[in-house]
């Protein structure tokens, strides 16, 4: 029932031990966007077995069109067909998993979303000595009111939960009712891109992005209505949105905004990216008007490309932006204060440049790939050791 679509091995370093631990990572599904969730996965699939596990990918569901058929790293990546998880099929599907887990001697699940975290959390630990971990990558924002409940009676199920924020975890803590000592806080990190330098000054026409898949969660609306009063204040600036459209109603109510505000010729949407990295480089303002946030990956990019930052205060945010160091910390749903600390940093290009240096010396420190698998190996390695001392 479970198959093997892709599997070349190539990622497993020649000096790794077939009897390395097994590491499975367990996502829902793959679909035509990817986001910031499977992004880690796929780049924990990479970065594992250099830290000395070998490591496979479990999802439930692969969208044909899905760029993780492009881009997945070359390690054993399986489909376990689910639709539901209370159907005949459902156990089907449990007995499958079961026999995975045991022939290919997982040591180790670590599951994202909800079916994987509840439904394939339960069988692991009913089923086999697994040690269970749930990532964590948001304020529960949009779970069902059957998920909520879910996971306040499923508190005790894992075994380690990684938050990507502080306040994540303090919402696992708080609102999930997990134990605090099994919640631990690890920050996404990148691999720090050379510094290059970039331009000192703002020469009149600063280009102001955000990037981020197009959801009304992300907050363009608030974005776009900044952007109208920057312009009032800033006539040669420019707007940019780097994303997929994930939700089509509210980019058409997108699209009538900037209409309706004359700002077609100013505000852009350019649609999804591949290079990022070089997107943000010919950018000098990074705008995040996000109203929930776990912690977000495209505002430690933008520190790397020594950007300064203006925030919405959710999540994780206030975490990576150091308010008034790095950038500006501003409440969400609030165009005004937004468009304000856009306004200060295009007139005050020196203030920018100093904000966009103080980001990416932050992102050096705290927020790098290094740092994140460092964090992630250490919990891995300290409870292999207790699944050991109960075998």
């Amino acid at each position: 029932m479970i198959q093997q679509i892709w599997n070349t091995g190539g990622n497993q370093p020649p000096e790794l031990a077939h009897d390395a631990p097994h590491v499975l990572l367990v996502v829902d599904q793959f679909g035509r966007t990817l986001g910031g969730g499977e992004r880690v996965i796929l780049r924990l699939a990479r970065l594992l077995p250099q830290y000395g596990f070998r490591v496979s990918i479990l999802t439930f569901l692969i969208d044909p069109k899905s760029p993780v058929l492009e881009e997945v790293p070359v390690c054993p990546l399986y489909v376990l067909p689910l639709r539901r998880t209370y159907d005949f099929k459902a156990l089907r599907a449990a007995s499958a998993l079961r026999q995975f887990l045991q022939k290919e001697d997982i040591q180790i699940v670590q599951t994202f979303f909800e079916s994987s975290d509840l439904w394939a959390g339960i069988i692991v630990k009913a089923f086999s000595n697994a040690k269970l971990i749930w990532s964590r990558r948001d304020m529960g924002i949009l779970r069902s009111p059957k998920h909520q409940i879910a996971y306040r009676l499923l508190s005790r199920l894992p075994d380690l939960v990684f938050a990507v924020s502080e306040q994540v975890r303090q919402h696992c803590i708080e609102i999930d009712k997990i134990d605090p000592t099994r919640v631990i806080t690890i920050h996404n990190g990148l691999t720090i891109s050379p510094q290059e330098t970039r331009h000192t000054t703002i020469d009149g026409f600063p280009h102001v992005t955000t990037v981020g898949n197009i959801r009304r969660v992300k907050g363009h609306d608030v974005f776009i209505r900044a952007a109208a009063i920057v312009l009032k204040h800033c006539p040669g600036a420019s707007f940019s949105v780097a994303g997929n459209i994930l939700e089509r109603e509210y980019f058409s109510e997108l699209e009538l905004l900037v209409e309706e505000l004359g700002i077609s010729q100013q505000f852009h949407f350019i649609g999804p990216t591949k290079g990022v990295a070089a997107h943000l480089h010919s950018c000098d303002v990074f705008v995040l008007p996000s109203r929930s946030e776990g912690f977000s990956n495209a505002i430690i990019e933008a520190m790397n490309e020594s950007l300064p930052i203006i925030a919405t205060d959710v999540g994780g945010n206030s975490e990576a932006v150091v308010d008034n160091v790095s950038g500006f910390i501003v409440p969400p749903d609030d165009e005004s204060t937004l468009a304000k600390a856009i306004i200060t940093l295009c007139l005050n290009p020196m203030v920018a440049c100093n904000m966009g240096r103080a980001g990416r010396k932050i992102v050096e420190e705290r927020f790098s790939e290094a740092a994140m698998m460092r964090r992630i190996q250490a919990a891995y390695i300290t409870h292999l050791h207790k699944r050991s001392s109960e075998l």
